[in-house]
């Protein structure tokens, strides 16, 4: 017994372009005032003095560059335990040169790691992001294991460990 399908075809000349979405056609924007250049051109001016204030200068020692690397690294979350990085014990060191040359050392909860591919990558970006920092490498480490007893008090009271 055979189980072909037969699928239809439909030969068409052309098709008809959909219709382009504008944005002057959502309801929100058909209340307002249309906004003039120069209302438009203020705003975007405040949005960039607002980014480029928000720009730091870069610490003047190894030792204050190593302390915004760990807070940065503190800004990154375990995505199955709602702990970051440091505090749950996974940094096992920070190293900072003179030159701006940092050092990450760092593990995963387990070698099978869900985000062992991409949390490194994140370290190593944060850490670049880091105003001071020249060059960074994050190593991954497995020995020391990991284990809960690395956690921070933070960390364990937050898991409710505590």
């Amino acid at each position: 017994m055979s189980d072909q399908r037969k699928i239809e075809i439909e030969e068409v000349d052309s098709v008809e372009k959909p219709p382009r979405a504008r944005v002057g056609e959502t309801p929100m924007q058909d209340e307002q005032p249309p906004e003039s250049a120069s209302e438009k051109l203020g705003r975007k001016r405040d949005y960039l003095e607002g980014f480029l204030s928000a720009a730091q200068a870069a610490p003047d020692s190894a030792e204050e560059v190593k302390a915004a690397i760990v807070e940065a690294l503190q800004s990154i979350y375990d995505p199955e335990i709602p702990v970051d990085i440091y505090n749950l014990g996974l940094i096992y060191g920070v190293e900072v040169t003179e030159d701006g040359d940092a050092t990450v050392t760092m593990t995963l909860t387990t070698p099978h790691c869900p985000v062992a591919e991409t949390m490194p990558g994140e370290v190593e970006v944060r850490t670049l992001s880091v105003p001071g920092v020249r060059d960074a490498e994050v190593k991954l480490v497995w020995d020391p294991p990991w284990n809960p007893s690395k956690m921070s008090d933070e960390a364990r009271l937050e898991l409710g460990m505590l």
